[in-house]
């Protein structure tokens, strides 16, 4: 990895950690898809780096952040082991099981920015109680986002030039070995981990029954070489009936006008 390539890919997390793309980039902390993804296209592998991204989306549904912090750090560990799956060849499953840890780790970094970030509190307060809306959007923020990328940019760089391809290296080594086979049957298994939280936050009985249509669907269909854009069209098409049919019952009750 190029100085350039972790230069971007440490402030492109920096600048989610920081809210720099305000709600969106809320939504880019807590989906490490878009992470992989940016990754996949500065080291010049889109295709491994969204297939990873997907694989990492998996344990990371389901994850809250009571207060603002979570337990792991999706955006983090979505750069560190996109990066080393794409410069050591690695399969999903591997990356997964390098993703856990890193995005622990992670969480230890977003703590120290909001540890520092709520230095800078008294002067904001100042700034509001004095009214002083020339200083708004420094105080509120450009000050927070140069505080951020001063917290994990430096990290990250390190992790990512220095780290990444010796992580990648130390990977290839043990791929066939048993050790590798447990971090394999340990990855899979937190896909499964991730879902279940998923369905146990939001999940309503009345709703299970769209998980079991999706499941069976997925069983009956996986020889029939069936792509995204037909899962996608299969979704839209079952929440179109599944909106008509409410609409209709609602109507028949009196509740429609």
């Amino acid at each position: 990895m190029t100085i350039i390539q972790a230069s971007l890919i440490a402030f492109w997390v920096a600048l989610i950690q920081a809210r720099f793309f305000g709600y969106t980039g809320l939504n880019l902390r807590f989906s490490p898809l878009m992470t992989s993804l940016f990754v996949g296209i500065v080291l010049g592998d889109v295709t491994q780096g969204v297939m990873v991204g997907a694989a990492i989306q998996l344990i990371s549904m389901g994850q809250i952040a009571p207060g603002g912090q979570m337990a792991t750090e999706p955006a983090v560990s979505g750069a560190v082991a996109t990066s080393v799956a794409i410069l050591g060849n690695l399969e999903p499953s591997a990356a997964v099981a390098i993703a856990v840890p890193v995005g622990i780790l992670g969480s230890y970094l977003y703590t120290l920015k909001i540890i520092i970030n709520s230095v800078v509190t008294k002067y904001i307060d100042k700034v509001v109680d004095d009214l002083d809306d020339s200083k708004f959007t420094f105080a509120m923020g450009i000050l927070p986002t140069l505080l951020t990328i001063l917290t994990h940019v430096p990290v990250m760089f390190i992790a990512l030039y220095f780290g990444a391809d010796s992580i990648a290296a130390v990977v290839t080594r043990i791929q066939g070995t048993v050790a590798f086979h447990i971090l394999d049957v340990v990855a899979g298994s937190l896909a499964a981990v991730g879902i279940a939280v998923l369905i146990r936050i939001i999940g309503q009985k009345s709703d299970l029954i769209f998980f079991f249509l999706a499941f069976f669907m997925t069983v009956i269909l996986q020889d029939a070489n069936v792509t995204m854009v037909t899962w996608a069209v299969l979704g839209i098409i079952t929440a179109g009936l599944y909106t008509i049919i409410i609409y209709k019952m609602e109507e028949l009750s009196g509740n429609v006008e």
